[in-house]
């Protein structure tokens, strides 16, 4: 899963403002032996199953609930589902037949989760005729009384037939996964003329029970197949292969697909669409990529590295790629970024893109992150929510692995840097444990210390153990714990085992502990004791509850070009380590591998920074430099210099970085940095370092400058090029920006919506009135949210009669779209046109006004 949606969600949460289960218990009985039971009282080690944990929602350890593993009473063994849809309804039909057994304990009992269904039949399937069963069904679960006791050495098998109905419950999400329906109905009726009609399921964390029955928990593993029978113009998908498709003769089909290997429940998907496939092989297997027939000829554009990442990860783990098959698909609405439903992945519309629009950037680390999850999360599982960093710890460390081996060591520590980024942002003022059994609801795992923390740990594990320990390790901990479920503990064993060490202090400081080190480094050299003295203290509270961490701190001391390596081991709150120095050395790097989790305030001076970036290696020895110079008030000479040397950094990320930090503020400066600048303009590589000079220069004003420039960047293939190119021109050559915006109005990319609609409405013309019409009618989510906002613009510069079409179309979407911040967001616009227009004092508006405040008043008599 990846975590993408969070800070656009407060984002355009906080924009908005700006511009403003309980069920009743049901006994069902069938036969003579009528009985009841006392729910309540019941035993979990009883005859009947009790697998419902209360929550504590306070937010405090000592208060919160310690979360239990799933106790297992029952394994399934396989699952077959037969399901056809009720497009009108947004219903499922189904019909499951499940394989279970005992786990241990022999039991007469079973508990299903079944979330929101109408149960039609459950019956025991028995070679003598099939035996209806007694069960309790409270609308989330199935409590069933099976005819008598079975051993842990007997299977038996249940016949369910029932109505998924997932729209008609009550679900909440996490900041990962907006809602939790399972089952998802996509302009079932095509009432939408710009949305296909689609399904889709997403299942974790345990939603996949609203639309069929399971033991909906991440330790419980099933085999899988899946009969869908669909409308003959839809596509279908799910885990697996299809190994039949049958045309009904009735306008439908059915297509079955299994996969002969045990997986979670939450990793079952399905879905249909009108989806063109385009085919691609890793070694023979299938590589297969989904999409909307519109984006199909970009389908290798997109996806077409992806032979490449199974290759790298199978042979880098030592264990090929497990499922036999493997299939991507975009859909739209999706309710997180993306989904590793094994051998299906489940990718958010943004992946959606044309061949322009990734010469701005690909989405390949979505991509490879839902891949890894393929070895951890699918293969090997947590098998608990409290272990969830296993899943995605690993699958946000994959994407620095997969940077690092395509594009080099600076593009992985780049990764590195950006998790690292949003862990210190997001996570690091309320710390938790990595792995934490107390948490008020399981969707409170899906956060920055699951994801970006986790991943962090894993890259300073690494740099202790090194390379070959670290991926031999992870060698033996997939395979060891292959199609089973896994606890911290067996990843520490894995490690222990290949690197022979006591690795219990690394894992139960930075996985089963909260926080992280905050540092103050300090220097001093003697020149009487050949000696140079670092000083590392941790500043953080330390306390019996919080111990100093324990730091592996590798330490190199420069001496020109000789370098000497040391690795020292911090294990008390102050301590300061001597090294042997004949001379005083021109830069002590700590921490020379960049791979400690901590934060840090290294006391190195602009000289030492200056001698990093020239000598040091690394990709985050530069960017430290890079940031110490933008952040220093007045750059000495040699810091200047070296900033400007920066804007040539091998590495495009920290070109970018060093244009950032650069202050146009002097004449020697300017004189030194403008060409270079207007080099990177005309022929950098990468359209991020091409935008970022050219929104540099621009801010030195210089009309004919960016008149001159403007004649190479409107011809550029980038879309972010063209975008700052716009935005240059606005402030200095009005009337060109608004022809460049003109020219590139029909280019159907959200790239550049934002920028065109807010030149547009600038200008005011009412022949525009068409291309805002337009776009306002097709547009959803959060393009339409940003059309909305440039629309209000619009309103206030154009004329009249065009202005009252602007005015009713707001209306219009502020009581009919489906989104209510949506709704806000254009009854909150049309309350701004209105007093930006009073605010003007211009009595030829008054009709105006007064038509808005009218519209106004409907909408808000509607809104009731």
């Amino acid at each position: 899963m990846k975590f993408l949606l969070q800070k656009i969600a407060l984002l355009i949460s906080i924009l908005i403002a700006a511009s403003l289960h309980s069920g009743c218990g049901l006994f069902h009985h069938h036969g003579d032996n009528y009985y009841t039971y006392d729910w309540t009282a019941a035993d979990s080690t009883a005859s009947v199953e009790n697998d419902i944990q209360t929550e504590d929602q306070s937010d405090t350890e000592e208060q919160l609930s310690y979360q239990l593993s799933h106790a297992i009473i029952n394994d399934i063994v396989s699952t077959s589902l037969d399901v056809s849809f009720d497009w009108k309804k947004q219903h499922m039909n189904g019909k499951a037949t499940i394989v279970f057994k005992p786990h241990f304990y022999p039991t007469d009992s079973l508990t299903l989760d079944a979330k929101g269904f109408d149960i039609h039949k459950l019956e025991l399937i028995s070679p003598a005729g099939n035996k209806l069963l007694n069960y309790v069904y409270d609308s989330s679960q199935l409590h069933i009384f099976l005819d008598r006791k079975y051993s842990s050495a007997e299977q038996y098998s249940l016949l369910i037939e029932y109505t998924a109905k997932p729209n008609e419950r009550t679900t909440a999400g996490s900041s990962a996964i907006t809602d939790a329906k399972g089952l998802y109905f996509i302009n079932p009726l095509g009432e939408d003329k710009n949305k296909p009609t689609e399904l889709w399921t997403q299942g974790e964390t345990e939603s996949n029970s609203a639309w069929f029955p399971t033991i909906d928990k991440p330790n419980m593993k099933t085999l899988i197949d899946i009969s869908m029978t669909v409308d003959t113009q839809f596509t279908t998908i799910s885990n697996g292969v299809m190994i039949s498709s049958a045309d009904n003769k009735n306008g439908t089909r059915t297509d079955h697909w299994k996969l002969d290997r045990p997986i979670a429940p939450y990793l079952v998907m399905m879905g249909a669409g009108n989806w063109k496939i385009t085919h691609d092989t890793w070694k023979g297997m299938p590589v297969d990529y989904y999409l909307e027939p519109e984006y199909s000829p970009y389908a290798k554009d997109i996806f077409g590295r992806t032979p490449e990442m199974i290759d790298y990860y199978s042979t880098i783990l030592g264990v090929p790629y497990p499922w036999g098959i493997f299939k991507q698909v975009v859909v739209r609405d999706f309710v997180s970024g993306a989904m590793e439903n094994v051998s299906a992945v489940v990718h958010f519309d943004a992946l959606n893109r044309t061949h322009r629009e990734i010469i701005d950037g690909n989405m390949d680390d979505i991509i490879c992150h839902e891949l890894f999850h393929h070895w951890f999360g699918d293969l090997v599982t947590c098998e608990s929510w409290s272990n969830i960093p296993l899943n995605e710890s690993f699958a946000t460390f994959g994407e620095v692995m997969w940077n690092e081996y395509k594009y080099g060591k600076d593009a992985g520590d780049h990764q590195h840097l950006n998790d690292l980024n949003s862990y210190l942002l997001a996570g690091s003022e309320n710390p938790v444990d990595l792995i934490r059994f107390y948490y008020a609801d399981k969707e409170d795992m899906f956060d920055v210390n699951s994801y970006q923390r986790g991943g962090c740990v894993l890259y300073m594990l690494r740099a202790y153990v090194g390379d070959d320990a670290f991926y031999k390790a992870l060698n033996v901990y997939l395979t060891q714990n292959k199609f089973k479920t896994v606890e911290i503990h067996n990843l520490r064993l894995a490690f222990e085992e290949v690197t022979g060490q006591d690795l219990n202090w690394f894992f139960n400081e930075y996985f089963l502990s909260s926080g992280l080190p905050v540092v103050n480094i300090s220097y001093n050299y003697s020149d009487g004791s050949n000696a140079q003295f670092v000083t590392i203290e941790q500043t953080q509270t330390i306390d019996e509850k919080n111990p100093a961490f324990t730091l592996p701190v590798d330490v190199d001391l420069y001496f020109g070009n000789e370098v000497k390596h040391y690795r020292v081991m911090m294990n008390q709150p102050k301590q300061t380590f001597t090294f042997p120095a004949y001379s005083k050395p021109d830069l002590v790097n700590v921490d020379a591998s960049k791979s400690i989790l901590w934060q840090v305030n290294d006391n190195k001076s602009d000289s030492e920074y200056v001698f990093q970036y020239l000598h040091a290696p690394l990709y985050m020895d530069r960017y430290e430099a890079i940031k110490n110079f933008q952040n220093e008030q007045d750059l000495d000479e040699n810091s200047r210099l070296a900033l400007i040397a920066s804007l040539n950094d091998k590495y495009w990320s920290l070109r970018k970085d060093a244009i950032n930090a650069l202050a146009l503020d002097d004449e020697k400066t300017i004189a030194d940095a403008k060409p270079l600048l207007i080099n990177l303009v005309k022929t950098d590589p990468k359209p991020q370092v091409r935008t970022a000079a050219l929104k540099k220069l621009a801010t030195l004003n210089d009309k004919d400058l960016v008149n001159e420039l403007a004649s190479i960047t409107e011809h550029d293939s980038s879309y972010s090029v063209l975008a700052t190119t716009i935005n240059a021109l606005k402030d200095v050559n009005p009337d060109r920006a608004y022809q460049l915006a003109l020219s590139l109005k029909n280019e159907n990319t959200s790239s550049l919506l934002n920028v065109i609609a807010g030149t547009l409405a600038s200008k005011g013309n009412d022949s525009d009135f068409s291309w805002f019409e337009n776009k306002l009618n097709t547009a959803d989510g959060y393009e339409l949210f940003s059309l909305i906002t440039k629309m209000k613009d619009y309103l206030v510069n154009c004329g009249s009669s065009v202005r009252r079409k602007g005015i009713d179309l707001l209306a219009t979407i502020a009581t009919s779209n489906k989104a209510s911040w949506i709704c806000m967001s254009a009854e909150g616009d049309l309350k701004q046109v209105k007093d930006s227009l009073e605010s003007k004092e211009d009595p030829a508006l008054a009709d105006d006004i007064a038509y808005i405040q009218h519209k106004l008043d409907e909408v808000h008599d509607q809104m009731k």
